[in-house]
């Protein structure tokens, strides 16, 4: 019997195809791997920034705060106004489940919501505030220095640069299906699909960097550390693609398989796709029922496997390379070959620069190699220079009598 690779648009899709149950989750399966990478990339870069503190190569870091005070009302606002944003929603959710589920992009962008449970939510989550504020108020509060390691911040660091990641993977894929956008500019802003990661990576990367020097964090190790978690994280934003049918499939494949390599593996329909894509199936009844009408390369199965190598092989290289800012060289001339390759069977669109057709990420891809020699001479040119300037050195505010207090992980 023939295996055929199914696409699964939400999470529920595939629990019910394995085990046979009939849930309606509105959890797509594309943002769900999207998290999971988010979170597996923190704790690969949590990681490194604490071997890098146990081998004395970044130092604690010290901030000034103030305890003691009361709420202000510019807090009590900020508190009730989160907590209304969020349950004006969520309330609306529960008491609306089943028209949720059918489609959870549509319900959560509309302007539907409970008044009453956000105000209510708001209501408690000030109040808290403002009791938990006045419990700990002091007669004269007093001003501390806040000590914690670089680690202790990696959740800070990559919800900036996730969030301004996404919008960089958001512009640059309207960008690159500008027919689309025209078309449809609002679905195309908002839906939760259409995301290329050289995007996030540029614009996430560049508001990390503006980040990491308001917080005098070393940009050189930081930047090492993620460029052990990134090929991982990319890996399993590959697999969502991969397993969502999103439409970062390749060209069509009519070639013979070779016998060593499964069939599902080398050419596939992305039955049920999350996109819609293709002709219709046969008796099938739902929101997701077409696939491709001829099979195609399964380019983010491949790409993932790619960026497993590239993380193996950063994953030994790691502690023997004793140059800052080398790793993250490697890194990006890696990344930059794998998606050249991939590029040769991946259906992108393309543009016309001095008479030659080439992809955004074609583009992209040959920067990222070039970049990446780049770093990788300046780093082991300029070594001791740069050893110098990443040398940790403690720098704890002078402040009379102000006590100082580590932060707990």
């Amino acid at each position: 019997m023939k295996f055929i690779l199914l696409s699964y648009p939400t999470i529920s899709d595939a629990i019910n195809d394995f085990i046979g149950t009939n849930l309606s989750l509105p959890i797509q399966t594309y943002g769900f791997f999207v998290a999971v990478a988010f979170i597996v990339g923190a704790f690969i870069m949590t990681s490194e920034y604490k071997r890098k503190e146990s081998e004395g190569l970044m130092c604690a870091l010290y901030k000034i705060d103030k305890i003691g005070e009361k709420a202000t009302p510019l807090e009590l606002i900020s508190s009730f106004l989160l907590t209304f944003l969020v349950c004006f929603k969520v309330v609306e959710i529960i008491f609306n489940y089943n028209e949720f589920s059918e489609n959870a992009q549509e319900f959560l962008l509309s302007t539907r919501g409970s008044w009453v449970g956000g105000i209510i939510c708001g209501l408690i989550t000030a109040g808290y505030t403002w009791y938990d504020r006045n419990k700990k108020k002091l007669d004269k509060p007093k001003t501390v220095i806040i000590k914690q390691m670089p680690h202790q911040l990696t959740g800070n660091i990559l919800v900036v640069t996730g969030l301004f990641g996404i919008i960089g993977a958001k512009i640059f894929h309207n960008l690159e299906n500008f027919d689309r956008f025209l078309a449809d500019p609002i679905g195309e802003l908002f839906s939760f699909s259409g995301l290329t990661f050289f995007g996030g990576l540029i614009v996430g990367g560049t508001a990390g960097a503006i980040y990491l020097k308001k917080l005098k964090i070393n940009s050189f190790h930081t930047l090492d550390a993620a460029a052990f978690g990134l090929p991982m994280s990319y890996a399993l934003g590959r697999l969502g693609c991969q397993i969502s049918g999103d439409g970062c499939w390749g060209i069509v494949n009519n070639n013979p398989c070779p016998s060593w390599i499964p069939e599902w593996a080398w050419s596939s329909n992305f039955p049920h796709n999350v996109i819609n894509n293709g002709i219709h199936i046969p008796d099938c009844t739902g929101q997701h029922c077409r696939m491709l009408a001829e099979s195609v390369y399964p380019t983010s199965l491949y790409e993932s496997l790619m960026m497993l190598i590239i993380f193996g092989i950063i994953f030994c290289i790691r502690k023997k390379i004793k140059f800052p800012g080398m790793l993250l060289g490697i890194y990006l001339s890696l990344q930059g070959i794998e998606r050249l390759l991939i590029e040769q069977i991946r259906v992108n669109n393309k543009f016309n620069i001095l008479g030659m057709e080439v992809t955004q990420a074609q583009m992209i891809a040959t920067g990222l190699l070039i970049s990446g020699a780049v770093i990788i001479f300046l780093t082991y040119k300029f070594r001791d220079k740069i050893s110098e300037l990443c040398k940790p050195i403690e720098q704890i505010p002078q402040i009379p009598n102000a006590e100082i207090i580590e932060k707990k992980d």
